[in-house]
C-alpha cells in the first residue's frame, strides 16, 4: 500500500516512530535515513449497508470498544456492484472490512464474509481465541449461525420444520445473560444472539412462546446499547 503523506520534520532522536494504541484509530509514522516522517492512515473501516448482516460486525465491535471508521455502502445505487467496492469484495457483498496496519502483510488485510470478519475481530482486536480450542468453539457457532440457523431461518422450506427444531435445542442451551462458551459475551454470543433477534425484526408472526430462553436472549440483546447503536446504520 502506497504512502497517503509525506512530511519533512526535523530529526528528534526520541522520535523514531508513533503507533496509536491497538484499540483505536490513527496513523503510523516514522522516519527515513533522510529525516523524512512519512504517515499512513491506521485502523479499521468496515463497509456495510441498511439491514445487512453488518450489524454483527458493528455490534461487536460496539461491545468491546474497538473504535473503526463505518462506510455504508449505497446498495440501492449498486455501489456494492462496482468499482471500488469490488476491490474489497469481488463478490459485491457486504459487509466487508479493511485493516490497515503496518505490521499486516502488505500494510492492509481486506476480508469479507461476516463469519470471518468476526472471527479476525475477536482474535486480534477482542482478546478472545487465545488457544485452539477457544479458537473451535468460536468457530463452531459461528458457522452454526451463519449456515445451519440462517438457512433454517431464511429457506421457507425449512422455517415450518428445521427452524423450529433448531429452537427447542437452543433454548436448552441458551441461559439468558450467559455466555454459550462460558465467561463473559463473545463473538459466538454475537452471532447467535445477533440472529435471533432477527426474529422480530424480519418474522414477527412466529410465536416464541414455546421456547422462553430463545424469547429473554432476544430480549435481553435488544436491550444492550452496543446492539441498538449497531442496528443505526446511519
Amino acid at each position: 500500500m502506497g504512502l497517503r503523506n509525506s512530511l519533512r520534520l526535523p530529526l528528534h532522536n526520541n522520535l523514531a516512530w508513533r503507533r496509536p494504541p491497538s484499540r483505536g484509530q490513527g496513523r503510523f509514522c516514522e522516519l527515513d535515513d533522510g529525516a523524512t516522517m512519512h504517515c499512513q492512515p491506521m485502523g479499521l473501516t468496515l463497509f456495510g449497508g441498511q439491514r445487512s448482516r453488518a450489524s454483527m460486525p458493528r455490534w461487536y465491535l460496539a461491545e468491546k470498544g474497538i473504535a473503526y471508521d463505518w462506510k455504508l455502502v449505497d446498495m440501492g445505487a449498486k455501489e456494492h456492484s462496482q468499482d471500488p467496492f469490488l476491490a474489497i469484495n469481488p463478490f459485491g457483498k457486504v459487509p466487508a472490512l479493511i485493516d490497515q496496519d503496518p505490521a499486516l502483510p502488505g500494510g492492509e488485510l481486506r476480508l469479507f464474509e461476516s463469519g470471518a470478519i468476526l472471527l479476525y475481530l475477536a482474535e486480534r482486536y477482542g482478546q478472545e481465541c487465545q488457544s485452539v480450542v477457544e479458537r473451535a468453539l468460536a468457530q463452531q457457532w459461528l458457522l452454526f449461525a451463519n449456515a445451519t440457523l440462517a438457512t433454517a431461518l431464511f429457506n421457507p422450506s425449512q422455517r415450518d420444520t428445521e427452524f423450529p427444531r433448531l429452537l427447542g435445542v437452543l433454548d436448552r442451551l441458551l441461559v439468558p445473560g450467559g455466555s454459550l462458551t462460558g465467561g463473559s459475551w463473545g463473538v459466538a454470543d454475537c452471532a447467535i444472539h445477533a440472529h435471533l433477534a432477527y426474529l422480530p425484526i424480519f418474522f414477527p408472526q412466529i410465536d416464541l412462546t414455546p421456547w422462553p430462553a430463545v424469547q429473554a436472549t432476544i430480549q435481553l440483546t435488544q436491550q444492550r446499547p452496543a446492539y441498538q447503536q449497531a442496528m443505526t446504520v446511519s
